[in-house]
């Protein structure tokens, strides 16, 4: 650690290459690719992998909650630096973000496979890994801003990576409309949508940065930390919760939470790859990791006496309406990366709910590491499941889940994998990671003991009803009853359905291994980290974790230490959600169209539903329509009539008769012209004489 090499720690050294080797990569694979299309998916899973290891060496700094902090000269002028900040919080997520974006390297080169844009695409991933590794390993904000930027630009290219917009790569049911709205579209629009939409968020990100540099001079986290003055003066003109607030308006957009969630559904024209890259460990949790590395200081600001409670109070509200309006919509969905797209959004809601609930309660750390815990777990499965939806849909041919069905025969190794991930999301108690970490929220919102907490908890609660239910009708559609028509047509033709290849299975099949291997001692990993975090949390921003005495429990001694009201809520939460979802989709016993169709509450309820609660409508009308409207209206009546047709043509009548009438006064008469001449000088004078 202490050893130096030119001027830099070795650690540090490795900080810094965790996000540089990355943008290397993107820089030479177009040089690459001009010699060897087939060599560039070499060169990204090889620095990919460097990167990932760089980012495992720093691994016991985290283990011992110490930090590496390395700043260099970066605008002098403006007395600004840059540097990494490796702490356990960002080298928990640099190796996250890092071994499963080299997992999906490594799956893409199955999946992309014969693409003739492959060096296009393995640059736009690698400008996607480097930038995000920058946001995370960052130690101030505006050069987290350069890497925010960074991978909005770079998921508008791999969103609209085949821009060609060919009806195969489109999202949604073609003609389909929701309040005169399509509701189909294509890679091009996608791509342009997700990148207005969360520009929309990174404007107010930029005006929070700069308020808080108005007043601290520093975008520095350790700057802003060490002294606080800025903070007090902000506070005293009410700016500093403002401020915040628009900080995690960033975070709203490039997370997809409410209400700038809308791009995330149509970010699935893009490859798989890209899906599981951006919905896994990258772009939507960028906002999760800001508001990590953001509400400590918020909180220490807060038991410093300068309170900004609104601000977590925000965070936990969104974050659960988030979670529950996604959550429903994921229910009723056709396509399978629609479904786990809003699962994405759901579940980072449930990241979002806890940390806002830790600044919200006397043990900040218990929520801070249920979010954090939970992230890491949904980064495993979800990869893990969009990477094996991407094998169905490469051997089916459709993104429709009708057009499945009785796969498990044919596609056993994805059936198992897509189980061990699916349970994950569902909270399978006791062997999973996704149990441990929401049973981990629902214990820290349920005793925070604040006045919201109920409501919330209920939320949480519902939340994971519905996401065992739409799981669980994810699996028995694709994996279980007949063969559609689809695939009976295809093997008409000659086509069968057969396993993924050895380079895509590998992959999701690890990190399906890895839901149930941490899963299975999930308690302990839960503990491991929050001790990690109590002693980082107490050393670098003096947050206390106040020790309280275990009561008595009725529960067995290996789950002594857990809340028996979570817990059981965990418990009734999977048995309910799975329970009906096996009812109707595995077993078959029910048949779910005849309810939905059977009354007019259900079916109107299922209408909302997939019209997406009328929200992305609502979206196009007040953003796309009316705005075209009014200008198509502009134009049509004012520019066309009143400058056209009034002030042009009008002005130019005027010239035309003003001519006439001075070319009539051109009589060659002496007497005329005198005349004229004594009545101008007429008029003169008796204009000075008034």
């Amino acid at each position: 650690m202490v050893t130096e090499l030119m001027g830099f720690e070795i650690g540090t050294t490795s900080a810094w290459l965790v996000w540089i080797l990355p943008f290397v990569a993107a820089m030479i694979i177009p040089g690459i690719g001009k010699l060897s299309k087939h060599a560039t998916g070499y060169v990204a899973v090889a620095f990919a992998l460097m990167s990932a290891v760089s980012a495992a060496t720093m691994i016991p700094v985290a283990l011992e909650a110490a930090e590496l902090h390395h700043q260099i000269t970066w605008i002098e002028s403006l007395g600004l630096k840059g540097g990494v900040l490796a702490d356990p919080l960002s080298i928990i997520m640099a190796n996250v973000v890092g071994w499963i974006s080299f997992l999906i390297m490594i799956y893409s080169t199955g999946y992309m496979k014969g693409d003739k844009d492959i060096p296009r695409f393995w640059f736009w991933m690698m400008f996607f890994i480097g930038s995000m590794q920058l946001i995370v390993l960052s130690d101030n904000l505006l050069q987290v801003f350069f890497g925010w930027e960074g991978v909005g630009l770079a998921s508008y290219a791999l969103i609209s990576f085949w821009y060609r917009d060919k009806k195969k790569d489109h999202v949604g049911v073609e003609g389909r409309t929701v309040l005169g709205m399509l509701d189909y579209y294509s890679p091009t629009h996608a791509g342009m949508k997700a990148f207005i939409m969360t520009k929309v968020g990174d404007v107010m990100m930029i005006a929070g940065m700069l308020l808080i540099f108005l007043f601290a001079g520093t975008f520095g986290f350790k700057e802003l930390l060490g002294d606080t003055s800025w903070a007090t003066a902000m506070s005293a003109q009410g700016l500093l919760v403002p401020a915040f607030v628009l900080l995690f308006g960033g975070a709203m957009g490039k997370s997809a939470q409410f209400p700038l969630n809308e791009w995330l559904l149509e970010a699935m024209t893009g490859p798989t790859a890209v899906s599981a890259l951006i919905h896994a460990a990258t772009m939507v949790k960028a906002g999760v990791f800001l508001v990590a590395r953001l509400g400590p200081l918020v909180f220490a600001l807060g038991a410093a006496g300068i309170l900004a409670d609104q601000f977590f109070e925000i965070i936990a509200w969104v974050g659960a309406i988030t979670a529950l309006l996604l959550a429903t919509q994921a229910m009723v969905n056709p396509e399978i990366k629609k479904v786990l797209a809003y699962s994405t959004g759901s579940q980072i809601g449930y990241m979002m709910m806890a940390l806002g609930i830790a600044g919200l309660s006397y043990q900040y750390v218990d929520g801070y590491t249920a979010g954090f815990f939970h992230l890491i777990s949904h980064a495993m499965f979800k990869a893990s499941l969009f990477m094996a939806a991407g094998a169905i849909l490469h051997t089916v041919g459709s993104r429709f889940m009708t057009d499945m069905g009785g796969l498990r025969k044919t596609m056993k190794k994805t059936y198992a994998f897509m189980w061990a991930a699916g349970l994950g999301l569902m909270g399978a108690p006791f062997i999973t990671t996704g149990f441990w970490s929401k049973d981990a929220i629902f214990a820290a919102v349920y005793e925070s003991g604040n006045e919201w907490a109920l409501p919330l908890y209920i939320i949480a609660v519902l939340t994971a009803v519905i996401t065992a239910f739409y799981t669980m009708r994810m699996m028995g559609l694709v994996f279980f009853g007949n063969k559609s028509k689809h695939i009976e047509k295809m093997e008409e033709e000659g086509h069968h359905v057969h396993e993924a290849s050895l380079s895509m299975w590998i992959p999701y099949g690890i990190l399906a291994v890895l839901t149930i291997g941490i899963g299975l001692i999930g308690l302990s990993a839960e503990e491991g980290l929050h001790h990690t975090f109590v002693e980082y949390l107490d050393h670098s921003y003096g947050i206390h974790s106040a020790h309280v005495a275990n009561e008595p429990s009725i529960l067995p001694g290996f789950l002594q230490g857990l809340n028996p009201v979570a817990l059981g809520s965990s418990l009734i939460a999977f048995a309910i959600g799975a329970g009906l979802g096996y009812i109707f989709y595995i077993g078959r016993w029910v048949d779910p169209v005849k309810v939905v169709n059977s009354n007019i509450v259900f079916y109107s309820f299922h209408k909302l539903l997939l019209n997406r609660w009328y929200l992305n409508a609502m979206v196009y009308w007040c953003f796309v329509a009316a705005p075209l409207w009014l200008a198509r209206g502009v134009f049509r009546y004012f520019e066309r009539t009143a400058i056209d047709y009034g002030m042009n043509d009008g002005f130019q009548k005027a010239i035309g008769w003003s001519a006439k009438v001075v070319q009539g006064t051109q009589t060659g008469v002496s007497q005329s012209y005198l005349f004229v001449f004594g009545a101008g000088l007429l008029f003169v004078v008796l204009i000075l004489l008034m």
